[in-house]
This record gives C-alpha cells, structure tokens and sequence, in this order.
C-alpha cells in the first residue's frame, strides 16, 4: 500500500542534466592576485534569526571574474555560515549540579554545502570542528555569572570552501582538509558575533585567522625563497596548487591571548611565524567583528 502522507518519487528514474564546458574555454586555475598579507572582504550581520537568543550571519563572497572565465561557475567558493545561540536556560532538575554555565556548540553542514554532497547525520570531521569551537570559546565566556544554566550555540554551513580546486582530477576535493581550517576561522569569528548578540557577557571579542604556508608563491609578491615555502593569510585552497602547512587561531585581542589553535602539516622552522600571521589574520577579522557589533547596538 502506497503512503499517502508522502510525496512519492516519480516511477521512471530521472537524469539531472549534464553541462558539458565550451571547447573555446580553456579551464585554468585561479590565481591569487591579493597580498600575501591581505584579507578577503568579510560581511556578517547580527539578529537574522528573531527566535533565538542570539544569531549572526558570515558570509566571504568567491573572488574569482566568473565574466573572465567564461564560466558560471565560480573558480573559487565562498564561506556562508549561520549561527544561533539558544540560552542561557536552567538546566533540567535531573541534572548534576554546575557553578559554571556549560556550554555546548554543534557544527554541521547543509547537504548542498560542498560540491560532495553531505549526509544528514554529523561525521567525524564535523564533530572535530565543533570540539574546537567550543574550546575556543570556552576561555571567552564568564561561565560564573550563570550557575546550574546552559548554552547552546549552533552553527550551519551553508556553503564551505573545497580542499582545492573543482578543475583538478576528483572534483574539486583534492584531500587533505585544508577547506575546514577557514570553515573554523569563520566559525569562531560568527559565533563571538551571536553570542554578544545573545548578551552573553564575555571577556572580549574573540575573533578566528588562518594562515598557511604555500609552495607556489601565495601570489603577488610572495615568491618563495629557495626551498621555503611563502606565508599567506586567509587563503582559498583553489588558487594554491600546494599547501604545505595550516594554523587556525581564536585569538582575544585586548589580551594578546590564544584559546584555541589547531595546527596541521609540517611548518617545520617556520611553526612560529605561522602562529604569528594567523594572529595578524585574526586582527583583521576583528575590525568586520567589531563594526558588526556597534552597528547591531546603535
């Protein structure tokens, strides 16, 4: 007997249609033609979401000229995260006793985030995002103004970036995981923005960068030096052909401090000038974080 409550699916299968590229296109790798030292441009805005006690909303548009290449499909993909923060709220009367606010935060990604499509049950990866960014913020939040309360916040990737570029054989994935470490960065940075919308007192804005270290010359004026590989902020895994190492930082500004850092690759010497232009990407996520936050209170 047929569900009625459903729609059902059509009897025959169907083909979703192909798009095959021009002849005339020739299919090349964007290039990076920012600084070495220079961020892409960041939009976020507080209280999209009217429900919650707290939401943001983060958004780093695609760089490439889909006009100059022929294409209407971005060279390079672009960051859209939404966040919600759902507290503080009593805990259950079952529940053990806590001096301190607890905090819970939960990352997945919209099936449609990434060119491979995603399931609807969180996997490893998104589970490993989520316990960074809750020890990022953890060291942000004054968890001592709400005892035996909770938190929740919630973040949803609309669209993340690839670990490299579509063109490349496999579609676009390339491995690797270089695309989660800016998923991460903007994370960190949306999440400080909901929970001062939420009126979470915190110690300071905390704000996510990323910096890596690429094998190609990270673009104008980064020319490698010898067998040493260029230093780069904020960067697109699409327009670097290798990338050798990454560092992601939540970094506390008017405390010159770090709450989280997550490092992968091999940096070797070059381990502590990559914390330091992580940080350097930080600060300038920070000046977007704090407009953002004087234009929701005025």
């Amino acid at each position: 007997q047929a569900d009625r409550r459903r729609l059902n699916a059509p009897p025959g299968g169907t083909a979703p249609p192909a798009f095959a590229t021009p002849k005339t296109v020739k299919l090349e790798r964007p290039k990076r033609t920012r600084k070495p030292d220079e961020h892409r441009k960041i939009y976020l805005r507080t209280g999209i979401v009217p429900s919650a006690s707290g939401s943001a909303y983060y958004e780093i548009p695609p760089q490439s000229d889909q006009k100059q290449s022929g294409l209407s499909l971005p060279q390079t993909s672009s960051l859209k995260i939404t966040c919600t923060v759902h507290g503080p709220r009593p805990l259950p009367r079952n529940a053990a006793f806590s001096p301190n606010l607890l905090l819970t935060t939960h990352v997945k990604f919209a099936p449609f985030a990434t060119r491979h499509r995603r399931g609807y049950v969180r996997d490893a990866s998104e589970r490993d995002l989520a316990v960074h960014l809750e020890t990022a913020l953890r060291g942000v939040i004054i968890g001592e103004r709400w005892p035996k309360s909770g938190v929740e916040v919630v973040i949803t990737v609309l669209e993340g970036e690839e670990d490299g570029w579509w063109g490349d054989a496999g579609g676009g994935g390339g491995g690797g995981g270089w695309g989660l470490m800016g998923v991460l960065a903007g994370c960190i940075t949306v999440a400080s923005a909901a929970l001062v919308d939420a009126g979470i007192d915190c110690v300071d804005l905390v704000s996510g960068g990323v910096a890596v270290v690429v094998g190609d010359g990270g673009g104008s004026g980064g020319k490698p030096k010898g067998g040493e590989g260029a230093l780069v902020l904020d960067p697109s895994p699409a327009e670097h052909a290798e990338m050798r190492a990454a560092c992601v930082v939540a970094y506390l500004h008017s405390r010159d401090e770090i709450t989280e850092l997550w490092m992968r690759g091999d940096a070797g010497a070059e381990s502590e000038r990559l914390i330091d232009e992580a940080v350097k990407a930080a600060s300038l996520a920070r000046t977007v974080l704090v407009e953002a936050v004087k234009e929701a209170v005025e």
